[in-house]
């Protein structure tokens, strides 16, 4: 009764307890990649620091031998059985209850075990891939947050650091890795053993294994670090690009954290079953294709910059995330937030203009917290089951763009020099968000701790009102929700301005709710004279985008913010910045439409990929709602954006220009699909044409990559009931390409069909064995909004199935967050909240929420919409106007 007992006080349990600690680890697996079985053997070494005759571990979905369980303390040589083995299913821990009481100190724990390679994509798992024209299973591990337990029995909690020693035995014909480079091998006829050296102190969700036929590529860098690109067979021609780019990465981060590389070698392996982008396992990263492949003839310029960065990501987290851990999953954007790819893609690729590209996160991690329904960067972590949630905008973007505004306005010196001196402090160990605080507020001397708490702590950012009056510019700061309705919050906000001109900024903090700032005092009365002379005056706050927050001009001010847009006086970070925020206040019913319209028409001859690629986005989202509040002013509309995107258009072209940039070459394919979808029809009359050249005559030059997938939208776009061929020759280019990319890029335009019917059938297949897992919602972003009813009943009929398959995760709630979203009535929202009111469970219920309260937002922008008197007139007035 008393053991019971003690066993039911561990269950329910946040965290494990600390009363023994693991500091090392021994580990023999032993894969059956037939059989899709493994069997294993682990010794721990714990150290014993408080009385307890328990000892609790994580595992999951494994098989303990019982009788080979046993634990031998290093002062004594008696080796002691439990009493009881409890495997408590719903905590994944492992109660293993002993007659006695430990002494304290150092003692070892063995166990054998068995377990499944699943087809879950987490814990230990199997990916299929082609190896001489037959299927193959490979092994692979995908451990973070929660799932070494699915693998070896442990302590899997981040600060429980130890060093790891591993052993393979796999087949002699088989590649084998793992976080550190092999020290022994032994062969015995078709199998042979691996011997792992022990690596450095770290956390269990960072060991890593794969076990396949794989060739690579590799490099050193210049202080002798061993890279390798592991492919499959036949593709490592295809890891040339991201070995380059990994190398030059290394080296820099070496500098920029004033700490070498921990590791004698780095692996990076394109996995084709891979739930994730790409997972930071030490000194063995794992990759979707998508995001480590790189084709010369098949990959377009996206593809080139997204490997890039997601290399640069990863190779960022050596340090934080790897060297310096989170000490518990409240802390996670510390391992996300604090790593610097983009400064090392900018260093490698400065004609990128990344950092530009870098409010395309801010935007993302914007539009989640505006919602009610968003969390705190720091979210409290009561449970495992809870962790995957926080894997989102919140975490990631939002969090990025905060490290940014910080990075900002301490100054980019400072910031690094602090950054080196916390991984020093902290290499080898945990930290927590005050830590990093701590050692900036020690290096800067400015408030840091006060300043991102009211941040980190608290979900939401404020909007700031700002007004001219009586010579004073008047700042009022309140929370920003997309539901326009009124809330709690005050933020310390680093206030940048501008005045007339870049050549002057100041900056200083909004510490409370409303503030004044005297404008001749301030900035002197230079900028006000000159803008006199031009007529107009104006004011730019949140300059070049670094705070995330937004801003709302009053009067005169918002007049003279489109001034100096339509006279090329602000930035292309500034230009995005005002167009986002305009589009932001507009939905949420705190700008009217007429107003955004207006705006927009400022931007008719933009030349910037970045800002372009926000208008085409906007332009969009404003075609969808209006034509939900008032369908016939849809022609008119659409003629409208058409007409804003025509220069750019005329100026791309179809056909890649000798030494265009890369930007250029992401462009044209982004506006030639936006085109596509609103009808032109020369645009889609040219795609037709070039698609038939390219299916019918394999006529690559004709359709290079970059604009590939803006024909495949020409395609479905003219795809019904009486002209399925198009829908058929893509699945014909899908089913015999072997590149990832092309596959991804065929997925996303399959349900960009006016047809419902065509919809459906692209919808049912991707729940097909011809689509992976990991890429169904690929075609969930494409679906066209003639086919969002269609989709919601295909949802809701395939719903068992779907949330059998994928589970848990971002992969399970893209289905609801793609489908749900698009809607824009209280009726449909009702409609949902019934049908997942059986049906909701903890791997859904945020994004659920979160959905709902969008397709309210859309309501109310709807509602908002049909109240404008003069709005159609606007519209018309905007789509006939005269260049």
């Amino acid at each position: 009764m008393a053991e019971t007992q003690g066993v039911d006080h561990f269950k329910g349990q946040p965290r494990l307890p600390k009363f023994a600690v693991p500091t090392k680890y021994e580990i023999f697996l032993k894969p059956d990649l037939r059989t899709c079985k493994f069997s294993g053997n682990v010794l721990i070494t714990v150290d014993v620091v408080e009385d307890t005759r328990f000892l609790v571990l994580n595992a999951a979905e494994l098989s303990i031998e019982n009788g080979s369980v046993w634990f031998r303390s290093f002062s004594s040589s008696q080796k002691l059985q439990p009493l009881e083995i409890v495997a408590v299913e719903k905590d994944e821990i492992l109660v293993l209850v002993f007659g006695d009481f430990f002494p304290h100190g150092v003692g070892v724990l063995e166990m054998n075990f068995e377990g499944i390679l699943n087809d879950r994509m987490k814990g230990f798992y199997r990916s299929v891939y082609k190896y001489n024209g037959e299927d193959k299973n490979m092994a692979v591990t995908q451990f973070e947050p929660a799932d070494a337990r699915r693998c070896f029995p442990c302590w899997d909690e981040p600060a429980f650091k130890a060093t790891f020693k591993m052993i393979l035995e796999v087949p002699s014909d088989h590649v084998a890795l793992s976080n550190m480079p092999v020290t022994k091998e032994e062969v015995s006829s078709d199998v042979k053993k691996l011997f792992f050296q022990e690596s450095p102190l770290m956390s269990t969700y960072l060991v890593a294994v794969v076990v396949g036929l794989f060739e690579f590529v590799e490099a050193y860098t210049t202080d002798g670090t061993h890279v390798r690109v592991y492919t499959q067979v036949g593709k490592s021609s295809q890891g040339k690009f991201s070995l380059d780019v990994a190398v030059k990465t290394l080296e820099l981060y070496k500098e920029y954290f004033a700490v070498a590389y921990a590791l004698p070698k780095l692996d990076m392996i394109a996995i084709p079953d891979f739930s994730a982008g790409a997972m930071e396992n030490y000194g063995l990263v794992t990759y979707r294709e998508t995001a480590l492949l790189y084709d010369e003839c098949h990959s377009a310029a996206a593809n080139k910059q997204r490997v890039a960065t997601v290399v640069a990501h990863e190779l960022a987290h050596q340090w934080f995330g790897n060297l310096v851990t989170m000490e518990w999953w409240t802390h996670l954007w510390l391992n996300e937030d604090l790593q610097h790819g983009y400064l090392a893609a900018d260093s490698i690729f400065p004609e990128w203009k990344i950092w530009t590209q870098f409010l395309d996160d801010t935007v993302s991690g914007l539009r989640l917290d505006a919602l009610s329904e968003s969390h705190p960067i720091e979210v409290e972590i009561n449970h495992a089951s809870e962790i995957d949630e926080i894997f989102d905008a919140i975490s990631y973007q939002k969090g990025a763009s905060l490290i940014r505004m910080l990075q900002s306005y301490l100054g980019a010196d400072c910031f690094q020099k602090s950054l080196a001196s916390y991984v020093k402090k902290f290499a080898y160990s945990n930290a927590k968000t005050e830590d990093l605080w701590n050692v900036l507020e020690e290096e800067s001397g400015e408030p840091v701790k006060a300043l991102m708490n009211s941040w980190t702590k608290q979900k939401g950012y404020p909007v700031v009102n700002v007004t001219i009056k009586d010579g004073q510019l008047e700042l009022e700061q309140s929370l920003f929700l997309a539901s326009g309705s009124p809330g709690a919050g005050e933020w310390i906000v680093p206030i940048t301005l501008c005045y007339g001109s870049y050549a002057t900024q100041k900056k200083f903090l909004l510490r409370t709710k409303f503030d004044k700032v005297n404008l001749d005092q301030f900035l002197g009365p230079s900028n006000a004279n000159d803008q006199e002379r031009d007529g107009s005056i104006w004011i730019k706050l949140n300059v070049d985008q670094t705070g995330f927050y937004r801003v709302k001009y009053e009067g005169e001010l918002e007049a003279g913010i489109r001034y100096a847009i339509e006279n090329n006086k602000l930035s292309e970070t500034d230009r995005f910045g005002i167009l986002d925020d305009s589009y932001a206040l507009c939905m949420a019913s705190k700008q009217s439409l007429s107003s955004l319209l207006s705006l927009m028409a400022a931007y008719s001859e933009e030349p910037e990929y970045t800002v372009l690629s926000l208008l085409i986005t906007v332009s969009c989202k404003v075609i969808y709602m209006i034509e939900d509040a008032n369908p016939e002013l849809s022609d008119d509309i659409k003629h409208f954006v058409i007409g804003l995107l025509q220069h750019s258009a005329e100026r791309l072209g179809w056909d890649p220009k000798e030494g265009e940039s890369h930007l250029d070459a992401m462009l044209r394919g982004e506006i030639l699909s936006a085109l596509a979808q609103l009808g032109h029809s020369i645009t889609q009359n040219e795609g037709l044409r070039r698609f038939n050249a390219f299916f019918n005559d394999m006529d690559t030059t004709l359709l290079p990559p970059d604009i590939r997938r803006a024909a495949y939208v020409c395609v479905m776009r003219n795809v019904d009931k009486s002209n399925k061929s198009g829908y058929e020759s893509l699945l014909k280019i899908y089913r015999e390409s072997d590149l990832s990319q092309e596959k991804t890029r065929i997925l996303s335009c399959l349900a960009d069909s006016p047809d419902p019917d065509a919809v459906l059938e692209a919808l049912n297949f991707l729940l097909s064995s011809e689509v992976r897992n990991q890429d169904a919602f690929y075609g969930l972003g494409g679906i066209s909004k003639e086919g969002r009813d269609i989709a919601w009943k295909w949802l809701k009929d395939n719903w068992d199935y779907i949330a059998k398959t994928w589970g848990s995760g971002h992969l399970l709630t893209s289905f609801v967050s793609r489908v749900v979203s698009s809607f824009s009535s209280e009726e449909k929202a009702v409609e949902i909240e019934e049908f997942f009111a059986s049906r909701i469970t903890p791997a859904i219920s945020r994004t659920l929420k979160q959905s709902l309260e969008r397709v309210r937002v859309n309501a109310n922008w709807v509602r908002s919409i049909r109240r404008e008197s003069s709005l159609a007139e606007v519209v018309k007035q905007l789509a006939y106007r005269k260049p």
